[in-house]
């Protein structure tokens, strides 16, 4: 079968990436039979109103009552469940006075309820509910350094957890105390796809430690404001409870059930290339790093396949290079990181253009799954190493834009962005390249 030209086949590709996480296709195939009894719905994430949209579809007759807390602008219309839109990747005070309710119908159940929790990425900021004596405008500090420091996300949520009164497990927590029975219900956009990191895990248990919180800190070189610093010194020190653990016997009735993960997303859109006649190769689900010196790994890689013929048979071209994971972007402190334009996909597609400029018959796609791309709106940008040669793109003019972390402006001025609006899901970022 002859195969689509790009862009059109790496569009395809990502849109059955997303697709494949859509929490209105999926939610439904992995609730129980509709509950008799008081059903709290609660939750926070990119995908938080699409879940809960879903949840009113799936239960048509049950009564539900809940709150659910959403980036801005991602928000849906639903019946029963209500819908708070919030900050991030920074957090504040419509999420924090959201969290204090979400906090607060938790503890109100009792024996015989169910705390449904739908729970996604971006929760973290979403769901953030400051411990006593650390203020939103210090959380929001801390987020904003650590997101400078270049922290992976995982590592961002361990000290987050340390600073809230309802992620690390508390949620679940505060409605297990009282006998109800806790269910999640997980869209994951973290590598590993591990309850406990996704949000912040706010109904699995933590087996990190304040001591953990405090390392993370040091290592990245973090500015904090006083309060996390003495915070986080006396949980360590034990003067305040540590978030709840994995031998914890309040888990004994709660249930975190992952329903949508970057794999089956990358999966989905190798079976579009397959249908175009490309071999697939899926690269990993967990790639991390720095976003530019990731794109020079496998920039490396297709130089191989394309110059020196493929190292196994399947990778052999035409071939599509999939892989999904979570990249950083660690911008200069000061005048110099705020200005930036762009984000980790955008900044790992034109490093890769960077890096392969000159050689023929590559094409590639890095998005965001959520449709956003760090500080703009678009989702990410598409680019052919081909139609660069046809235009007579330099070299330079990719260095000088990457060197400034403006590759926002460079894929703009090309028409070359990929805009989607807030898909109302998240499985972190997808990137594909095809190599003829």
């Amino acid at each position: 079968m002859t195969a689509a030209r790009p862009p059109q086949l790496l569009i395809e590709s990502f849109q059955a990436a997303v697709a494949a996480a859509d929490p209105l296709r999926i939610v439904a195939g992995h609730l129980p039979p509709p509950p008799s009894g008081r059903v709290l719905v609660v939750g926070a994430g990119k995908a938080a109103a699409s879940m809960a949209a879903a949840v009113e579809a799936a239960w048509p007759q049950v009564e539900l009552d809940g709150l659910v807390i959403t980036r801005y602008g991602h928000g849906l219309p639903t019946a029963r469940i209500r819908v708070v839109e919030a900050g991030h990747p920074v957090p504040d005070a419509a999420g924090e006075a959201a969290a204090l309710e979400i906090l607060g119908l938790a503890r109100s159940l009792g024996p015989g309820d169910l705390l449904l929790a739908l729970v996604s990425g971006g929760g973290s900021a979403l769901l953030s509910l400051p411990a006593d004596g650390v203020s939103m405008a210090d959380l929001k500090a801390t987020t904003r350094e650590l997101l400078r420091c270049g922290a992976p996300i995982g590592q961002m949520n361990v000290v987050r957890k340390h600073l809230s009164q309802i992620q690390g497990g508390r949620l679940a927590q505060a409605a297990a105390a009282n006998g109800a029975q806790v269910l999640a219900r997980v869209v994951s956009d973290v590598t590993g796809d591990d309850p406990a990191d996704i949000a912040s895990g706010p109904c699995a248990p933590d087996p990190s430690t304040f001591g953990d919180a405090q390392a993370i800190l040091r290592h990245h070189g973090c500015a904090v404001p006083p309060a996390v610093a003495q915070h986080l010194a006396r949980g360590a020190g034990g003067e305040l409870p540590e978030t709840p653990k994995p031998q914890d016997p309040l888990f004994g009735g709660v249930r975190n059930v992952v329903i949508a993960t970057a794999q089956a997303s990358l999966q989905a859109a190798a079976a579009v290339c397959q249908r175009q006649g490309l071999r697939t190769a899926i690269l990993g689900d967990t790639v991390t790093g720095e976003a530019r010196e990731v794109a020079k790994v496998y920039a490396a890689l297709v130089r191989q396949v394309r110059q020196h013929g493929a190292p196994a048979a399947a990778l052999a071209p035409p071939v599509a290079l999939i892989s999904g994971g979570e990249c950083t972007v660690t911008l200069p402190p000061g005048p110099a990181g705020a200005d930036v334009r762009g984000g980790r996909c955008s900044e790992f597609l034109l490093s890769l253009a960077l890096e392969l400029h000159g050689v023929p018959g590559v094409a590639a796609l890095a998005a965001d799954t959520d449709g956003i791309d760090g500080t703009e709106h678009n989702a990410g940008a598409w680019w052919s190493s081909d139609d660069d040669a046809r235009s007579g793109v330099d070299a330079a003019g990719k260095a000088s834009h990457l060197a400034r972390h403006d590759a926002y402006d460079w894929f703009a001025a090309r028409e070359r962005l990929v805009v989607t609006g807030p898909t109302r899901t998240n499985v972190n970022d997808f990137r594909v390249i095809v190599v003829r």
